[in-house]
This record gives C-alpha cells, structure tokens and sequence, in this order.
C-alpha cells in the first residue's frame, strides 16, 4: 500500500525545441536563374522597349526621328496593310491545318506502331534541321517549277483546276502563288507539329486502350474517346509552335510567292530595310504581337487544357 501511495518521480524538464538548422544555398537557386534573366532583358526587354519607343517617334532618317507620342502611326500602319494581316493569318492557318493533318498520323506511327524503326522515323523527322531555312525554301522553287513532275502530276489529277477555282493556282502554274507560300511553310514548320504530338502521344499508357478494349471499344471510339483528348496538350503545343512562326515568315513568301502573295513579315522587311520608315514597321511588329496573343488567348482557353507539352 506505501508502494501505491507514493507520490511518482517528478518529470524530468522538457528540452527545448531544436532550433531548424540555418539553410545553406538559399540564394542557389535566384543565382541559376539570374543569367536567364538577364539574358531575357538585354536580349527581350531592351529591344522591345526600344521598338516601342520607335513607334511612337516622328522624322525622318535624314532629320533624325523623336519621340512625339504620335500613336496615329498605329492606325495609319492598319489601315494600310490589313490585307497583309488577314492574308498572313489565313496562309498561316491553313499551313497549321495542314501540319496537323499530315503530322499527327505521323507521331502516332512513331509512339505506337514504329518499334525498332522509330529512332530512324525520328532522324528523318528533324533531317530537315540540319540544312539551312533558306537552302529547304529554295529546294521548293525546283520542286514546284513549271513543267515539273509535281505540277504535272497535279495537273493530271484535275488537283490545279480545283486550286485555281479557289484562287490558290493561276492556270497550271503552281509558283508564285498562294498554293506555293503555304506548301513551304507546312514543309518548314511541320516537325514543330510531330514532335510535340509524338511527346504527348508517347506519354500515354497503353494499358488504357487495352482497358477501352476489354469494354469492346472499336478502334476509333477508342482513339476519339482515349487518345485524342490525351493528346490534347500536344496538338496545343504543336499548333502554336507553328502557327505563331508562321504568321511573321517572310522567306517563304518572297522566294515562293509574288507581289499578290506578301504577308505582314514581308511589308515590316521591306519598312525597316528598304523604305526605312521605322515607325511604321515598328508599330506593324507590335500589331502583329498584340493580335498573336489576342488568337493565343482565345485558343488555350477554348481547347480546355492548360498543360502543355
């Protein structure tokens, strides 16, 4: 009973919380990224500022231009050159169509069907890389040459009766024009479509078209119910890859195309270096800016996926 009785031990006192060791390296990562960021404001930020600066100045070269605040530069550029604008978002749409069309069926041989063959599939996808823009535009004007065996065999297919009703071809001659701009930029800008898509695609588990299977899904239910929206991220990622490029090229329509055929990044070449009316193409680069991201917006928000490859 004098065992039960007695009193317990007194509690030995708390320690005090350890404090947390001081973190070392803090600063590590703000370090790694401060020559991205300087690299976006010398390279980015500068320039951008610069050239809108410069579409607000009035003058000459000769006289010398200052800033005036003169933003009627903007309307006068519009209302001048809104065929250019409308002409570029059409070649450009319809080559981004024409991308996705060729290049998804492409990635998905690639992801799915290619096995040991898919390391080469993927060489012959960014050959196109290893030569020059300029060298791949200019092979263009020999494919598509008058009397050649493309055009001809277009001809023979009754293909260039159907493009000239629509405007795209002038008789049976396919160079200079629209049909001749858009063949260059879906050949220049479709491996920016393939490669996304065959990211995307590659990523998906294929034990889920196994699982669409056991519930008796045909093969295109399962493509329209599986992996389609899977790849969502991918075909967003490759249209805007192409798209946004495709829209400011000149090169393609001022090797393949004419007079008819210009686009806006061929008006804002010939303001800087031929006509050097600064403003002008100045206030044009930012048009053209403001209007890609206006398109970019609506689109990501309308194709329900912010997950980008």
């Amino acid at each position: 009973m004098s065992t039960l009785t007695e009193a317990p031990p007194p509690l030995a006192p708390e320690a005090p919380e350890p404090k947390p060791p001081r973190r070392r390296g803090r600063w590590t990562p703000y370090w790694l990224l401060l020559p991205g960021i300087l690299w976006l404001l010398v390279f980015f930020a500068l320039p951008m500022i610069y050239q809108a600066s410069t579409s607000v100045q009035t003058g000459s070269l000769e006289e010398g231009y200052k800033v005036t605040w003169h933003f009627a530069t903007y309307w006068d550029a519009l209302s001048a050159y809104w065929p250019q604008f409308v002409r570029s978002v059409l070649y450009a749409g319809t080559a981004t169509i024409l991308c996705l069309l060729l290049g998804y069926p492409l990635a998905y041989l690639i992801a799915f069907r290619a096995g040991r063959w898919r390391n080469l599939i993927m060489i012959l996808v960014i050959a196109p890389f290893f030569t020059s823009f300029l060298i791949r535009t200019l092979a263009w004007k020999t494919i598509l040459a008058d009397g050649g065996p493309l055009v001809g065999a277009l001809d023979t297919l009754h293909v260039l009766d159907v493009t000239g009703w629509l405007g795209w071809t002038a008789g049976d001659r396919v160079l200079a024009t629209p049909l001749a701009v858009v063949c260059g930029l879906t050949y220049n800008f479709l491996p920016f479509m393939i490669l996304p898509l065959y990211t995307s695609l590659e990523r998906i588990d294929g034990r889920l078209h196994e699982a669409a299977g056991d519930l008796y899904a045909r093969p295109w239910t399962t493509f329209r119910k599986v992996t389609f929206p899977l790849s969502m991220p991918g075909v967003v990622s490759g249209t805007l890859l192409t798209f946004i490029p495709a829209t400011g090229d000149y090169v393609n329509a001022d090797l393949l195309g004419s007079t008819d055929t210009r686009m806006v990044g061929n008006v804002i070449q010939t303001q800087f270096l031929r006509v050097l009316d600064y403003p002008t193409a100045a206030a044009l680069s930012f048009i053209l800016m403001a209007a890609i991201l206006l398109m970019v917006t609506l689109y990501i928000r309308r194709s329900g996926t912010e997950d980008l490859v």
